[in-house]
Protein backbone atom coordinates (compact mmCIF):
# COMPACT_ATOMS: atom_id res chain seq x y z
CA UNK A 1 0.00 0.00 0.00
CA UNK A 2 1.50 3.39 -0.81
CA UNK A 3 1.26 6.31 1.50
CA UNK A 4 1.46 10.09 0.78
CA UNK A 5 2.52 12.08 2.80
CA UNK A 6 2.24 15.88 2.23
CA UNK A 7 2.37 18.97 5.10
CA UNK A 8 1.30 22.40 4.66
CA UNK A 9 1.60 25.64 6.92
CA UNK A 10 -0.41 28.68 6.72
CA UNK A 11 -0.55 31.79 9.02
CA UNK A 12 -3.45 33.06 9.82
CA UNK A 13 -4.06 37.28 9.27
CA UNK A 14 -3.17 38.75 12.24
CA UNK A 15 -6.53 40.04 14.48
CA UNK A 16 -5.92 43.97 15.12
CA UNK A 17 -8.31 43.78 17.79
CA UNK A 18 -6.01 40.86 19.57
CA UNK A 19 -3.09 42.76 18.72
CA UNK A 20 -4.20 46.00 20.47
CA UNK A 21 -5.94 43.66 23.48
CA UNK A 22 -2.18 42.11 23.92
CA UNK A 23 -0.64 45.59 23.76
CA UNK A 24 -3.40 47.27 26.13
CA UNK A 25 -3.12 44.18 28.49
CA UNK A 26 0.70 43.91 28.79
CA UNK A 27 1.24 47.75 30.10
CA UNK A 28 -2.30 47.31 32.27
CA UNK A 29 -0.30 44.48 34.04
CA UNK A 30 3.24 46.67 34.39
CA UNK A 31 0.84 49.62 36.08
CA UNK A 32 -0.46 46.99 38.42
CA UNK A 33 2.56 45.35 38.93
CA UNK A 34 4.03 48.95 40.39
CA UNK A 35 0.41 49.71 42.36
CA UNK A 36 0.50 46.39 43.70
CA UNK A 37 3.79 47.32 45.47
CA UNK A 38 1.71 50.07 47.96
CA UNK A 39 -1.78 48.05 47.65
CA UNK A 40 -2.22 43.98 47.55
CA UNK A 41 -5.34 44.49 45.04
CA UNK A 42 -3.69 46.05 42.62
CA UNK A 43 -1.03 42.76 42.80
CA UNK A 44 -4.18 40.59 41.95
CA UNK A 45 -5.39 43.09 38.91
CA UNK A 46 -1.63 42.56 37.77
CA UNK A 47 -1.71 39.08 38.29
CA UNK A 48 -5.58 39.03 36.46
CA UNK A 49 -4.31 40.95 33.60
CA UNK A 50 -0.97 39.01 33.00
CA UNK A 51 -3.07 35.99 32.49
CA UNK A 52 -5.04 37.53 29.53
CA UNK A 53 -2.47 39.27 28.01
CA UNK A 54 -0.94 35.54 28.27
CA UNK A 55 -4.05 34.34 26.39
CA UNK A 56 -4.11 37.07 24.08
CA UNK A 57 -0.60 37.10 22.89
CA UNK A 58 -1.64 33.03 22.39
CA UNK A 59 -4.34 33.91 19.83
CA UNK A 60 -3.18 36.41 18.17
CA UNK A 61 -0.70 34.46 16.40
CA UNK A 62 -2.32 31.43 14.87
CA UNK A 63 -0.98 29.39 12.31
CA UNK A 64 -2.40 26.10 11.03
CA UNK A 65 -1.02 23.06 9.73
CA UNK A 66 -2.28 20.69 7.38
CA UNK A 67 -1.48 17.04 7.20
CA UNK A 68 -2.69 14.29 4.52
CA UNK A 69 -1.83 10.89 5.27
CA UNK A 70 -3.12 7.44 4.38
CA UNK A 71 -6.45 9.39 3.19
CA UNK A 72 -6.82 11.28 6.10
CA UNK A 73 -6.55 15.41 6.39
CA UNK A 74 -5.34 16.17 9.51
CA UNK A 75 -5.53 20.18 11.20
CA UNK A 76 -3.68 21.13 13.86
CA UNK A 77 -3.65 24.78 15.50
CA UNK A 78 0.02 26.35 16.01
CA UNK A 79 -0.70 29.42 18.66
CA UNK A 80 1.99 31.57 18.91
CA UNK A 81 4.69 29.26 17.49
CA UNK A 82 5.23 28.16 20.32
CA UNK A 83 2.06 25.59 21.27
CA UNK A 84 0.10 23.03 19.05
CA UNK A 85 -3.10 21.94 19.34
CA UNK A 86 -5.05 19.29 17.29
CA UNK A 87 -8.17 20.89 15.82
CA UNK A 88 -10.03 17.84 13.76
CA UNK A 89 -9.59 15.20 11.59
CA UNK A 90 -11.32 14.58 8.29
CA UNK A 91 -11.30 11.29 6.12
CA UNK A 92 -11.48 11.45 2.32
CA UNK A 93 -13.76 9.11 2.01
CA UNK A 94 -16.43 10.82 3.68
CA UNK A 95 -15.47 13.91 1.50
CA UNK A 96 -18.34 14.90 -0.90
CA UNK A 97 -16.17 17.63 -2.94
CA UNK A 98 -13.31 19.42 -2.58
CA UNK A 99 -13.08 22.78 -4.42
CA UNK A 100 -12.22 26.33 -4.63
CA UNK A 101 -14.01 28.47 -2.51
CA UNK A 102 -15.42 31.03 -5.39
CA UNK A 103 -15.98 27.38 -7.51
CA UNK A 104 -19.68 26.87 -9.14
CA UNK A 105 -19.25 23.28 -8.04
CA UNK A 106 -20.12 24.12 -4.96
CA UNK A 107 -23.23 26.32 -5.45
CA UNK A 108 -25.55 23.46 -3.87
CA UNK A 109 -23.62 23.12 -0.96
CA UNK A 110 -23.87 26.88 -0.12
CA UNK A 111 -26.97 27.24 1.17
CA UNK A 112 -27.02 24.09 2.99
CA UNK A 113 -27.14 24.75 6.70
CA UNK A 114 -24.64 23.22 8.30
CA UNK A 115 -21.51 23.79 10.34
CA UNK A 116 -18.46 25.75 9.04
CA UNK A 117 -14.94 25.64 10.27
CA UNK A 118 -11.93 27.64 9.04
CA UNK A 119 -8.82 26.78 8.92
CA UNK A 120 -7.63 29.18 6.09
CA UNK A 121 -5.54 32.61 6.53
CA UNK A 122 -8.56 34.78 6.29
CA UNK A 123 -7.00 36.56 2.96
CA UNK A 124 -9.11 36.56 -0.74
CA UNK A 125 -6.38 36.38 -3.19
CA UNK A 126 -6.82 36.81 -6.71
CA UNK A 127 -7.14 33.78 -7.69
CA UNK A 128 -8.93 32.13 -4.97
CA UNK A 129 -6.41 29.70 -3.07
CA UNK A 130 -8.80 28.74 -0.24
CA UNK A 131 -10.88 25.48 -1.05
CA UNK A 132 -13.89 24.17 0.98
CA UNK A 133 -14.30 20.75 1.40
CA UNK A 134 -18.17 19.36 2.42
CA UNK A 135 -18.24 16.41 4.66
CA UNK A 136 -21.06 14.03 5.20
CA UNK A 137 -23.03 16.81 4.28
CA UNK A 138 -23.02 18.39 7.85
CA UNK A 139 -19.58 20.43 8.07
CA UNK A 140 -18.02 22.47 5.51
CA UNK A 141 -14.28 23.04 6.18
CA UNK A 142 -12.65 26.16 4.25
CA UNK A 143 -9.02 25.55 4.18
CA UNK A 144 -5.80 26.56 2.37
CA UNK A 145 -3.77 23.47 0.98
CA UNK A 146 -0.95 23.50 -1.68
CA UNK A 147 -1.20 22.40 -5.30
CA UNK A 148 0.97 19.39 -3.76
CA UNK A 149 -1.83 18.44 -0.83
CA UNK A 150 -4.34 18.80 -3.66
CA UNK A 151 -2.99 16.25 -6.39
CA UNK A 152 -2.72 13.81 -3.82
CA UNK A 153 -5.96 14.20 -2.59
CA UNK A 154 -6.95 14.16 -6.43
CA UNK A 155 -5.47 11.19 -6.73
CA UNK A 156 -7.83 9.38 -4.28
CA UNK A 157 -10.93 10.57 -5.12
CA UNK A 158 -10.77 11.95 -8.41
CA UNK A 159 -14.52 12.58 -9.28
CA UNK A 160 -14.87 14.20 -5.63
CA UNK A 161 -11.64 16.94 -6.34
CA UNK A 162 -11.84 20.05 -8.70
CA UNK A 163 -9.63 22.63 -9.44
CA UNK A 164 -11.32 25.21 -11.17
Amino acid sequence: MSETYVECLVARKPSVILSFLKILLIMLTVVFLMIGGVFLPGLVVAIITGVGAYFATMNANIEYEYLYLDREISVDKVMAKSRRKKANTFSVDKMEVLAPLNSHRLDSYRNRNSKTLDYSSGVAAQPEKRYMMVCEGDVKVIFEPNAEMVKAIQSIAPRKVFTD
